[in-house]
């Protein structure tokens, strides 16, 4: 994505490109609606994969 305007603008530098993507990735965060919640199966699935996780970093190594 190395395209530039070339009708006689000034060209921006890379940290000034890289400023205004990202303020303008926060405007659109903030603007974007919440994500819904998860589903209480789902929910109960990834408790289930947090606690199988903890158990096996509990064990002592082979």
């Amino acid at each position: 994505m190395d395209a530039r305007i070339t009708n006689g603008s000034e060209q921006i530098d890379h940290r000034t490109c890289v400023s205004i993507c990202d303020a303008i990735g926060d405007r659109l965060k903030q603007s974007m609606r919440p994500e819904p919640e998860m589903s209480p199966h789902l929910r109960q699935l990834i408790e289930e994969l947090r606690r199988r996780d903890n158990e096996m970093q509990a064990r002592p190594a082979r």
